[in-house]
Formats: structure tokens, sequence, C-alpha cells
């Protein structure tokens, strides 16, 4: 019970920006626990795998609750993948980037956007709960279902951005320090000035890693493109992991075959809620 409290105290306060400040993401400092971040993951996408997997259960029949099992096996598998899938791709063209954080703190930041948008998935339960008990319908089901993980995904997405933009962003210059140092100097220029044989060194400042101007254009492409490629990835990788709601009238299946693509079938739900 205290590692849980422990647990969803670290994901409270990275919703609340704490592991992400500005000034820790200039200095190329993450100091997001990998492990918290990954037990997170693992628990948020569970609560969300019971509720979405109710409507197995409700339905009834040989299997119902083996889907549900497995269904809340399969959402946080879901994410895991995919960002297994994803990672080395950001990590390779931040780097080209000029990025000054390791493997394993792009890692970490990585895992807190996805803690991110599953503890929003995780939030919106109840509600997919509630229509599962209001709704007999399937493919109403199926949208909800790919709505809520979208706006989630959205969400853990501009977590990423704005963390990358901080990244990117050129370190602020010592001008207090700067600034002590320049008055010393002048004051003891000042006393020395008559003394021929004393010579004065400009005190310089220490230097300050910086990135170009253009990091955060920089910043915002590698976004855009890895925010490609995760979206295509996890949305074929559902696909693959599916089933997750269970079919009325099929028996229950671990995994379908792999056939047509995610696309296509929610083009075809979104026909047959509509007509």
């Amino acid at each position: 019970m205290q590692s849980l409290r422990k647990l969803l105290a670290d994901v409270d306060q990275l919703l609340r920006g704490r592991f992400t400040r500005r000034e820790d993401l200039i200095e190329a400092r993450i100091q997001i626990p990998i492990r918290s971040l990954v037990l997170a993951g693992i628990l948020l996408g569970a609560v969300y795998g019971v509720f979405m997997g109710l409507y197995a259960v409700l339905r009834g029949g040989d299997g119902s609750t083996a889907q549900l099992l497995t269904t809340a096996a399969k959402v946080p598998l879901l994410f895991l993948l995919t960002l297994a899938v994803t990672f080395p791709s950001l990590y390779v063209l931040s780097a080209l980037a000029g990025s000054r954080l390791l493997a394993p703190d792009t890692l970490r930041l990585l895992l807190g956007a996805l803690a991110v948008n599953l503890a929003l998935l995780a939030s919106l339960g109840p509600v997919t709960g509630f229509f599962t008990l209001s709704t007999s319908s399937y493919a109403f089901m199926v949208v909800l279902n790919v709505l809520f993980f979208t706006v989630s995904g959205l969400v853990g997405l501009v977590f990423l951005g704005r963390a990358l933009e901080g990244l990117f962003a050129p370190a602020a210059p010592r001008e207090p320090v700067v600034a002590i140092e320049e008055t010393l100097e002048q004051a003891d220029d000042e006393e020395h000035a008559d003394d021929p044989e004393t010579e004065t060194d400009a005190a310089q400042p220490p230097p300050t890693l910086r990135v170009p101007r253009n990091g955060q254009r920089l910043a915002r492409r590698i976004f855009f493109t890895w925010t490609v490629v995760f979206a295509i990835v996890g949305a074929q990788m559902g696909w693959i992991l599916r089933p997750f709601i269970g079919a009325p009238g099929q028996p229950f299946q671990l995994f379908r075959a792999r056939e047509s693509s995610f696309f296509e079938s929610f083009f075809k739900s979104l026909v047959n809620l509509f007509s």
C-alpha cells in the first residue's frame, strides 16, 4: 500500500510538471524514475483495460471473463510495445538535431509522456463504463474507445512537445554573475591604475552551453515527424493485438488473424455507426 501511494504521488507530481521543469530540461536533467513510470503505465493502462473489457462481460457468453483480463493486460502492452518500436527513431532524430539527452534520459522523457497519456485514459475509464452499461452498440463502443485513445494520446504528445521545446531552448546567460565579475574587475582596475607593473586579466564568464537559434524549429520538426510515426505504429499495433472489446457473436480469441488494417476497420465502424 505504501509503494502504491508513492507511485500515485509520483504520477501526480509528473502531471503537475515537477519532473519536467524548464530549468532542468535546459540543463539536460530528467529526474523521472524509470521504474515508477513503467509501473504507473502498467497500472493505469490496466485500469482502463478493465472498463474497456466490461463490454464483453455484460454481453456474456464463453470467454467473457478471459476477454476482460486480456484487455486489462493488452492496453499497457500496446503502449509499451509502441514505445519500444518508435524509441530508436526519436533518439536518433533528437541526437542529430543536437539534443543533450542521452538514451536513458530520452527514455525517461518518453515514459513520462506515456504516463500522462495513460493517466488521462484511466480517468476516462468510468465514462467508458457508463456507455458500456447504457448501450449495446458494438460500433459505437469501438468509435468511443478510439476517440478516447486519440484524445489521451494528443495530451501525452502535447506534454512531450513542451518538454522538447524546453530541451532545445537556449540556456539563459548568467547575467548576475557576469555583472558582479565586471564590477570587481572595474574596481581592481581603478585601484591599480597607477601601478605600471600590475597587469589585469579580463575576467571571463564560464562558457555556457547553447543550442543553435533554430533549436526550437528543429524541436518542432522532430516532434512532428515522430508524432506521425508514433501514431501510425500505435494504431497498427492496436490492430495486431486485437480484440480489445470482443465482437458480439464471435468466440473468445487471444489474437485475431492479421488481415486488413486498423484504418480500414475504423472506417467500416464509422459507416456502421451512422448507417
